[in-house]
C-alpha cells in the first residue's frame, strides 16, 4: 500500500484535478475526503512501526531497505498532513479576522 497516493488524491480531488475524484468522494464531500487521507496516514505510520518491530525482532521475511522505506513513507505523508493541517488553519484564522 502506497499511503502517498491515496493523500495526493485526495488533494488533487480538493483541488479539482482531471479525474481524480472517486464516487465515495463526490457522495461525502469534504469531511469524508479528509478521513480517509488522515486513515491513509494513520495507517502508513501503524505499518511503518510494524515492520520497525519485525526488523527488530531478526524476522528474515523483512529487509532493512524495506523497513527504512516503509518509515521515510510515514515520515513524509504525515509531514504533508501537518503542512495542509496549518494552511487550513491559518486560512480559517484569515476568514474568521475579516471584517464584516
Amino acid at each position: 500500500m502506497d499511503p502517498i497516493k491515496p493523500l495526493a488524491a485526495t488533494s488533487l480531488s480538493m483541488l479539482g484535478g482531471a479525474g481524480a475524484t472517486t464516487a465515495a468522494e463526490a457522495a461525502g464531500g469534504f469531511g469524508e475526503a479528509l478521513k480517509a487521507a488522515l486513515e491513509s496516514v494513520n495507517q502508513a505510520g501503524r505499518e511503518a512501526r510494524h515492520m520497525g518491530r519485525r526488523f527488530q525482532a531478526g524476522d528474515d521475511t523483512v529487509t532493512l531497505e524495506e523497513t527504512m522505506i516503509a518509515m521515510q513513507k510515514s515520515s513524509i505523508s504525515f509531514a504533508a498532513t501537518v503542512q495542509a493541517r496549518n494552511r487550513l488553519m491559518s486560512a480559517y484564522q484569515d476568514i474568521m479576522n475579516m471584517q464584516v
